[in-house]
């Protein structure tokens, strides 16, 4: 309890905090506006008013701000979801409506502005930095390849796909075919191209009889 006519102390800690959100929000926002190429730390320590010395004291790039904002992006949406982020694919006993089920969210994430401007940016910069690239892949992308996994290894064990899957590959012919159309935007990425996707691969791990 604080002496009479004494002023508390700001928390530092909740400063810090107000701080970090302003930046990650900031970075979000001016990826979706500006694109990844315009823009600077300068500019999204302005957009989240603070000193860029701030911003040097915790990241060393704007690629990297971006990528902890798009993490923290990611995490607030799955609670927002009803899941954390490291929830696993349901098991309903149909693996066709479970993949399709994760597969359309993930059409959905992958046409909304909000997520599809940064996923673009750090996708690209991974190409040219390793460091980041492998950051990215750890943290985001290979939590989700090992859920499609091991729902496909429960199915597996279930006897409702061949016993010789392998369930990496398997996931790999899901998802590539959906990244792929994503990056190159050769086609629309929809639900029914989702859908398609889950129909053809399970066509060929269906169990021999």
């Amino acid at each position: 309890m604080s002496a009479p006519g004494s002023r508390a102390l700001p928390d530092a800690s909740r400063r810090s905090e107000r701080s970090r959100r302003a930046i990650f929000d900031a970075a979000l926002a001016l990826v979706s506006e500006n694109g990844y190429a315009k823009t600077t730390v300068e500019g999204i320590a302005a957009r989240a008013g603070v000193g860029k010395q701030t911003i040097y004291r915790w990241w060393p790039s704007r690629a990297a701000v971006l990528l902890d904002a798009f993490l923290d992006l990611q995490a607030r949406a799955a609670e927002a979801a009803g899941g954390g982020s490291g929830s696993e694919i349901p098991d309903t006993g149909d693996l066709a409506a479970d993949l399709k089920r994760v597969l359309r969210a993930t059409v959905d994430e992958m046409n909304d502005p909000v997520f599809e401007a940064p996923t673009r940016a750090l996708a690209a910069e991974g190409i040219v930095d390793p460091d980041l690239g492998a950051r990215f892949t750890a943290a985001l992308l290979e939590p989700q390849l090992q859920h499609y996994a091991r729902r496909v290894e429960a199915a597996r064990e279930a006897g409702d796909v061949d016993p010789g899957t392998d369930a990496r590959l398997a996931v790999e012919l899901l998802v590539g075919p959906l990244h792929h159309r994503w990056i190159h935007r050769t086609l629309p990425l929809t639900h029914a191209y989702a859908d398609a996707l889950v129909d053809h691969v399970l066509r060929g791990l269906a169990p021999r009889g």
